[in-house]
């Protein structure tokens, strides 16, 4: 299937940065589509708009022609001598971390006034928040996920919203994923790239000995997507199996899973005090497919699913999203009232923006309904308030103000939020 994701969200991105004096790094999850964007799509954005081809130097040092650069001294002589004018030109190199002393070579292009500089890795050398650190205040970073349901779904029209959901939430958004025909050959390819490239990058860079239990963690968090955690939690989940994991050795492995974009922590926020509350948080896996794949296409949760695509999705359109604690009043066996605390999914947040989300699988009776809407109805200030529920279903705002949307309307509708 000769597909071409145009990735426009991300390619106005770097339309955006460009000529900021700033170097550009692409980052992202393996196999995400931070290469084609790099070397397909934008280089044909700035031929199209007037920039000849002798200005785009482009680098791809994972191919061998390109070895020799991977030396920075030759690779900086090589960039000198193809800026020959005072035009912009623009820099494009791939895979950065195979050249030593990259950084080095990097900040001398910074001395360069017409050269426009970006760059991509896909390891966890680069692939982490070591990038950032090492060009604080130098670095504009451009953060890059999978495909989105609406990208997804725009490669197959012939497809209805069940099949195309189906599809998405078992197999996930990575491209060449999505490409392959037949289920046996995405589950192969994720299984392949699971094993060979995300782990195996892990486990080199922080040279760890015992991988079993990196696995056995890694294999909790995919089953408990969603769900409340932390450390000493983890720690005790292993002592119920029947092994021993340390608090300290599970919060390295988190971090490291999150450097290499594997998984992402949403935090709580106590929405009525406006602080944060330290433990527990919930992990969310930046990938469906990744994430099923791990557990061998067991657990087929689809609550936790569709909450975990719809903390993906908002992610990726710039949001932060925590996870918010409003405190209530309810009556206990005796009658007496007291205080509990109850859970909104999302509180969702991008300047001055805020919205509460609350994701509800169905709304079957009215007194789940009720459930999905108490925490939202303590809430007092005036930002929006929504229930999303996997039903394909037309919006709807009741007398309290709180909208409910299905999902569909929410993932292919980059605006659906403020509808």
């Amino acid at each position: 299937m000769n597909t071409i994701f145009p990735r426009q969200r991300y390619l106005s991105n770097l339309i955006e940065h460009r000529h900021n004096g700033m170097i550009k790094t692409i980052t992202g999850a393996r196999r995400c589509g931070k290469s084609f964007l790099l070397f397909t799509i934008f280089p044909k954005w700035l031929i199209e708009n007037g920039i000849s081809k002798d200005h785009i130097i482009t680098i791809e040092l994972d191919d061998r022609r390109y070895k020799r650069l991977r030396d920075p001294d030759a690779c900086l002589e090589y960039i000198l001598k193809q800026v020959k004018d005072d035009n912009m030109y623009y820099l494009l190199i791939d895979e950065v971390q195979m050249m030593t002393e990259f950084e080095d070579v990097l900040n001398s292009c910074l001395h360069i006034p017409n050269l426009d500089v970006y760059v991509t890795g896909s390891n966890s050398k680069f692939l982490s928040s070591d990038i950032i650190t090492e060009f604080r205040g130098r670095g504009d970073e451009i953060r890059i996920y999978p495909l989105s349901f609406s990208e997804f779904a725009e490669a197959f029209p012939e497809k209805s919203w069940e099949r195309l959901w189906s599809e998405y939430s078992t197999y996930g958004g990575l491209p060449k994923a999505v490409l392959y025909s037949s289920e046996k050959d995405k589950k192969q390819y994720l299984r392949a790239l699971w094993r060979k490239t995300y782990i195996r990058d892990i486990v080199e860079r922080y040279k760890i000995q015992n991988t079993t239990e990196l696995d056995q963690l890694i294999s909790i968090l995919a089953s408990s997507i969603g769900s409340l955690t932390n450390p000493r939690k983890l720690a005790n989940t292993f002592i119920s199996n029947g092994s021993k994991l340390s608090e300290v050795t599970i919060s390295q492995y988190i971090e490291y899973l999150e450097d290499a974009f594997i998984i992402e922590k949403a935090e709580r926020y106590d929405v009525k005090g406006k602080h944060y509350i330290s433990t527990p948080y919930k992990f969310y896996f930046i990938d469906m497919g990744l994430r099923n794949i791990k557990i061998n296409m067991r657990q087929y949760e689809e609550t936790h699913i569709m909450e975990n695509v719809i903390y993906s999705e908002l992610m990726r359109r710039g949001y932060s999203v925590d996870v918010g604690v409003v405190e209530i009043r309810q009556k206990n066996e005796k009658g007496d009232y007291i205080r509990v605390q109850t859970e909104v999914d999302f509180v969702v947040n991008l300047d001055s923006e805020r919205y509460y989300i609350q994701s509800a699988f169905a709304l079957p009776t009215k007194e789940k309904q009720e459930q999905e809407e108490r925490p939202l109805r303590q809430i007092d200030d005036s930002f929006k308030k929504i229930i999303i529920v996997k039903e394909d279903i037309i919006l709807r705002r009741n007398e309290y103000g709180i909208v409910t949307m299905g999902l569909r309307e929410f993932l292919t509708n980059e605006n659906s939020l403020n509808l």
